[in-house]
């Protein structure tokens, strides 16, 4: 079984159209927020019951959402909201890029870490644009790499970060295995009053840019490629691990 879930809540169309085309591939159960979540990370809720209801999508089919976060969803599926246990997770469609560092900020590519953390192989997908959103061609190919991973198997403690260029389907040049590139963020802080007189903030800005180095998923996502970027967990810096041993440090 399949599991989908999102980070742009049960009621996102990007999500709907996932559903129906990996349905072609294995039975799918659904699993998603009942909220957005967008820039949620990799957050866990602890300190307080989570809901769970079941709905009704789109197209008729039943679902379960949740108020809980995406790596809550993922969880709650594993530990017996769904029918059987998934032996894939795939999380999306969401509504822009997740490229270079904003996979630290992102719910849609959180859910899928807490798949591997559980040990069951994942998939994040997002559609690269920020204002309109086509998700037919974003479904269909990640139910092909989807149909890949059931039948080839991939790494339980690996997730594919698919980024999908918004380019019409003729003009999409092809497939790049990636390595994760260097976004530059361009935040600013926008300081407004409310009617009460009282400072309120918001972290605003202009729309990231990136790294355009080859290799990168930044570079192949702006060159009119589909992006998939294998991604583990371990974060360590192994051309350091030498350099700080001779620092010689002492407890």
């Amino acid at each position: 079984m399949i599991l989908v879930t999102n980070d742009d809540g049960v009621d996102s169309e990007g999500l709907l159209k996932l559903k129906q085309a990996l349905a072609e591939v294995a039975p799918v159960a659904v699993l998603a927020p009942n909220r957005n979540w967008s820039a949620s990370g990799h957050s866990k809720t602890l300190d307080r019951p989570l809901r769970v209801a079941k709905v009704t999508l789109a197209d008729g089919s039943r679902a379960f959402s949740s108020d809980g976060s995406p790596s809550d969803c993922v969880a709650l599926a594993f530990l017996g909201m769904v029918p059987e246990r998934p032996t894939l997770v795939v999380s999306g469609i969401n509504k822009g890029p997740n490229l270079a560092g904003d996979i630290t900020y992102s719910g849609t590519v959180a859910a899928a870490m807490e798949a591997i953390v559980i040990g069951v192989p994942s998939i994040a997908v997002s559609l690269a644009d920020y204002y309109e959103w086509d998700f037919e061609y974003a479904a269909s190919f990640t139910a092909q790499l989807a149909s890949h991973v059931l039948t080839e198997g991939l790494a339980p403690d690996v997730l594919l970060n698919v980024n999908v260029p918004h380019l019409p389907r003729d003009e999409i040049k092809g497939v790049r295995v990636t390595r994760l590139g260097r976004r530059v963020y361009r935040s600013e802080l926008i300081k407004r009053t409310d009617p009460f007189g009282r400072d309120y903030y918001w972290i605003g800005g202009e729309i990231p840019t990136g790294d355009l180095t080859e290799g990168t998923d930044v570079a192949a996502v702006h060159e009119g490629y589909v992006s998939v970027t294998p991604i583990h967990l371990d974060l360590t810096n192994h051309t350091l691990i030498e350099q700080l041993e001779g620092w010689n440090l002492r407890a």
